[in-house]
């Protein structure tokens, strides 16, 4: 991946025509994945007439838009007919275990790109324009859908995390895992250790997803809920652990702050608070990904932004924690950062 500078780089009007007609790119995949071309494809023939009967849709649009999909690389055109590419086969193709086409369906959603609509007083204000707290805003029925659809993007983060959080620990402890979500975090360190006890709290509505991912698991009769927000709620414990995976980075500092000296309250003496973060280096422009969920931030939160390993260590150390690192997981966007109570 590039960083932000293309100083160097030769005067290209395209990048400003890229950047307008990117929204086409969104609309495409989404119609794709709603139509399920992925699975016509991946089943043969591949003709326009027999997407079309799959889709249910015109001859005309389905030529058009799987044109399209083959213009930007997602599939590939033989004679008249499509097929999948190496990519689309592994992770749009429904039939594939490594599909991601309900996480692209996510964060396609409209609740999600309406935060975009009006950028310019977004940015002028500071803040999501959607209403009250924004996708935090309490009870959101937005987060069940996360829980439901996100698993596939966050299943390869969960093995790292517990690894770095377990660190060989085989004996009884207590986890909680906070804003569990899908719930895969908590459950890999129940899978990784045969003897942990882990405690997910979220929304209600949400943790019945994660209670159904800890069935299919084996690990239900060591999965606790505690349904209500990380801030309300009394955490008990004392905990060995807390994971606190994809949450600080959608509020300001000092709620972070104050949310993570509630965490140390409830951890034994040399606990660990374990996070899951898209973490930009220093200046802030890269790596990319980790960079821009920044603008995801301002359009969808009050206050969040992506924090870079600097300010989360000062929110751990102001927190009273010691021993912070972070932990960077390979060929991902996301770093873990851990302290010590």
């Amino acid at each position: 991946m590039q960083n932000g500078s293309h100083a160097d780089a030769p005067l290209n009007p395209g990048i400003v025509f890229d950047m307008v007609q990117a929204v086409q790119k969104t609309a495409a995949l989404k119609a794709a994945i709603d139509l399920d071309i992925f699975t016509a494809v991946g089943q043969g023939p591949g003709d326009v007439a027999s997407i079309a009967r799959h889709a249910k849709a015109s001859e005309r649009g389905i030529r058009i838009l799987c044109d399209f999909l083959v213009i930007n690389g997602v599939l590939a055109k033989e004679a008249k007919s499509y097929k999948h590419t190496p990519n689309s086969a592994a992770f749009l193709d429904p039939a594939s275990p490594a599909c991601v086409a309900s996480v692209a369906h996510f964060m396609s959603r409209p609740e999600l790109i309406q935060g975009l609509t009006g950028l310019a007083d977004v940015v002028r204000a500071g803040r999501t324009h959607l209403p009250g707290e924004g996708s935090v805003e309490p009870e959101n029925p937005l987060w069940v859908e996360f829980a439901e659809n996100m698993a596939p993007m966050m299943g390869p983060m969960a093995g790292p995390l517990g690894a770095v959080v377990l660190e060989g620990h085989e004996g009884p402890m207590h986890v909680l895992d906070i804003a569990a979500g899908h719930g895969l975090f908590g459950i890999e360190i129940a899978k990784q250790n045969k003897h942990a006890q882990v405690t997910g709290l979220d929304w209600a509505p949400v943790l019945r997803v994660a209670l159904r991912n800890a069935e299919k698991a084996g690990v239900q009769d060591r999965y606790n809920m505690l349904p209500g927000s990380a801030f309300e709620v009394e955490f008990g414990g004392p905990y060995d652990a807390v994971l606190l995976t994809n949450f600080l980075h959608h509020f300001d500092k000092p709620t972070c702050v104050g949310l993570l000296k509630k965490v140390r309250s409830s951890l034994k003496p040399g606990g660990k608070a374990a996070t899951l973060e898209f973490v930009p280096n220093e200046d802030r422009v890269s790596p990319p990904m980790s960079a821009g969920f920044a603008m995801t931030m301002l359009t969808t939160t009050a206050s969040g932004d992506a924090y870079t390993f600097s300010e989360l260590n000062a929110m751990y150390d102001e927190a009273g924690f010691n021993g912070v690192k972070s932990h960077p997981i390979p060929m991902s966007p996301h770093t873990i950062v851990m302290g010590n109570a």
